[in-house]
């Protein structure tokens, strides 16, 4: 079943005002979405448009407003084929916010209308509406449209159908729990935030977890002296205590500065068989490390003078953190080596806010010479810092939630848009291979 809007022609008196009828011209035009337009927000949908002219040349758009209030939008350029069809699965964008046969490309390309906006999207119980619309003509600039031949909105959805979310308490902390549904057991998956989000928990559960999100500032950076690993370890004992979680052990995903707190449970913390880690350091980032009241790892070190102004306001900041192995950064290597757990490093090559490359690959060297081999390694070319669920809006640049500064984030869109779906499959595969209950899996559907 498709989701389609139809626009019609208007009256014959009225054929010279509108700009985008001519002669020989079908009597409607058809956009939908397959197989239907509500769908889970890492799903991709078949955007197909009928009932253009011969060879006529269409603007294909993309709108959607964020959270916060921000508006994001993509257009792209379109021939239709001999019969007045479209089908982005086949045909290729001429120019506009992309070029080529890119199915997606739409959702992923939209850009903010303000620079330096990252598109906010973190609460599950919202669905996120983009509205597609098709223009005739060849017009790309980023401002409203009107006179849509037709148009359809697309409800993307993070919670899917029986999932259940629940705000918690644990210990000193709070999150927020997924569960899927069905009887369970189900595998747990302690899914750490640097900031507030559900996006990437409530996804999780979908496909059959327990999740639990936490974010890892539970308050503002400029009024937190240390981090302790107590609230976090509260946080796994509490997700294993749920009644549906099964399995031998845990998991926990984390990127950026997250990232780094999942290395330090699975070094300091029994429990966690499963570890992903996502463009992040080897090295304790951002403020010293507590445990059971004392500090076990110091922060690494920033040079702010290696940090690159870039001409519209951002700036590099790659080049001001310093060698997580280096002598002075040797009390805020995390000890990797005394985990257990299994580990999955997914790093962007061209990650602008530290070189998340050579963390990994300096991590794996350190697990072998400890004799194991508990380790898996992806890198993914062109691909930049914030590699999340696909599907979202490509973020080039934005406010740097410990650095308080304009920063860029790196990749290029295309090339991160595609990573974004194969980091996507790869975690999902890793927990579903790590962490087996022995008992069928159930997955949310729409």
């Amino acid at each position: 079943m498709c989701a389609c809007v139809t626009s019609f022609l208007p009256p014959l008196h009225l054929v010279a005002e509108i700009s985008f009828l001519w002669v020989g011209m079908l009597p409607q035009v058809r956009l939908s979405l397959l197989p239907r337009a509500r769908c889970l927000f890492d799903e991709p949908v078949h955007v197909k448009v009928a009932g253009l002219g011969s060879r006529q040349v269409v603007t294909l758009r993309a709108q959607a407003t964020d959270e916060r209030g921000v508006v994001f939008r993509s257009a792209a350029v379109y021939r239709a084929d001999g019969d007045g069809e479209l089908d982005l699965c086949r045909d290729a964008a001429l120019c506009g916010s992309y070029e080529g046969v890119e199915p997606m490309g739409l959702l992923w390309s939209m850009r903010p209308i303000v620079p330096h906006k990252y598109f906010h999207w973190s609460k599950a119980l919202s669905p996120h509406l983009v509205r597609f619309s098709v223009h005739d003509g060849m017009d790309v600039e980023e401002k409203e449209h009107g006179g849509a031949l037709a148009e359809v909105i697309n409800e993307r959805v993070l919670l899917g159908e029986g999932v259940v979310r629940e705000v918690v308490n644990f210990g000193k902390g709070n999150g927020v729990l997924f569960t899927p549904p069905g009887e369970g057991p189900f595998p747990g998956v302690l899914d750490l935030s640097s900031f507030a989000s559900e996006k990437r928990a409530s996804l999780l559960a979908n496909k059959g977890f327990v999740v639990l999100n936490v974010s890892v500032m539970y308050d503002k950076p400029a009024k937190i002296n240390y981090l302790e690993l107590d609230h976090y370890q509260e946080a796994l004992v509490f997700l294993q205590q749920q009644p549906k979680v099964g399995g031998d052990g845990l998991g926990v995903i984390g990127r950026s500065k997250a990232g780094d707190i999942a290395l330090s449970l699975a070094s300091f913390v029994p429990g966690v068989r499963a570890v992903v880690w996502i463009n992040a350091c080897s090295g304790n980032m951002g403020a010293p490390l507590h445990y059971r009241g004392r500090e076990v790892l110091s922060p690494v070190t920033l040079d702010l003078t290696k940090i690159i102004p870039a001409a519209d306001g951002a700036s590099i900041i790659k080049f001001g953190v310093t060698d997580p192995n280096s002598e002075e950064n040797r009390t805020s290597r995390v000890p990797i080596e005394k985990a257990t757990a299994d580990f999955l490093f997914l790093a962007s090559e061209d990650d602008l806010n530290c070189d998340c490359r050579a963390s990994m690959e300096s991590m794996a060297a350190q697990l072998w010479r400890a004799g194991k081999e508990n380790v898996e390694m992806v890198c993914y070319p062109r691909a930049g810092h914030l590699l999340e669920p696909p599907y979202g809006p490509y973020c080039r640049s934005g406010l740097h939630g410990f650095l308080r500064t304009v920063v860029m984030w790196g990749g290029e869109p295309q090339a991160h848009a595609c990573a974004e779906v194969l980091a996507w499959k790869k975690v999902e595969e890793f927990f579903r291979s790590r962490l087996s209950c022995g008992h069928p899996k159930t997955k949310a559907k729409l």
